[in-house]
């Protein structure tokens, strides 16, 4: 893919982490609100801090992404948000699946990009 087309994709998903990061933490926008199934859910992952730790990760992997260092570590750590995400979605609230879908899309487009630092990792 293009340099500059990644860099753009690189950006926008580094602001996107961000706000709705900062968004968690400091609750300056309502997000919608969960379907009934899935008010128990939402209750466990408030009460245990869980969504704290999301908030921090994504606000984490969107300055990394924004300052380009430590950017490979950061899309690994964010792929387990991102799947977990796209599971919730599908099993208590598959009417918004698609910004769930944006976010691991756009984090595999990065882990794609990063490819090369994985190799080491990798390694059997």
């Amino acid at each position: 893919m293009n340099s500059k087309v990644l860099m753009i994709l690189r950006i926008v998903f580094a602001l996107a982490l961000l706000f709705f990061g900062a968004n968690k933490l400091f609750h300056f926008m309502d997000p919608p609100a969960p379907p009934a199934e899935a008010m128990g859910y939402w209750a466990a992952l408030t009460t245990a801090k869980t969504m704290t730790l999301v908030a921090i990760v994504e606000v984490a992997a969107g300055l990394s992404l924004l300052l380009n260092k430590y950017a490979a570590l950061m899309m690994v750590i964010l792929m387990s948000v991102s799947v977990n995400a796209v599971l919730y979605h599908i099993t208590m609230d598959s009417a918004s699946i698609a910004m769930a879908l944006v976010l691991i899309a756009l984090n595999i487009v990065m882990l794609y990009n990063y490819k090369d630092k994985y190799k080491d990792m990798l390694k059997g």
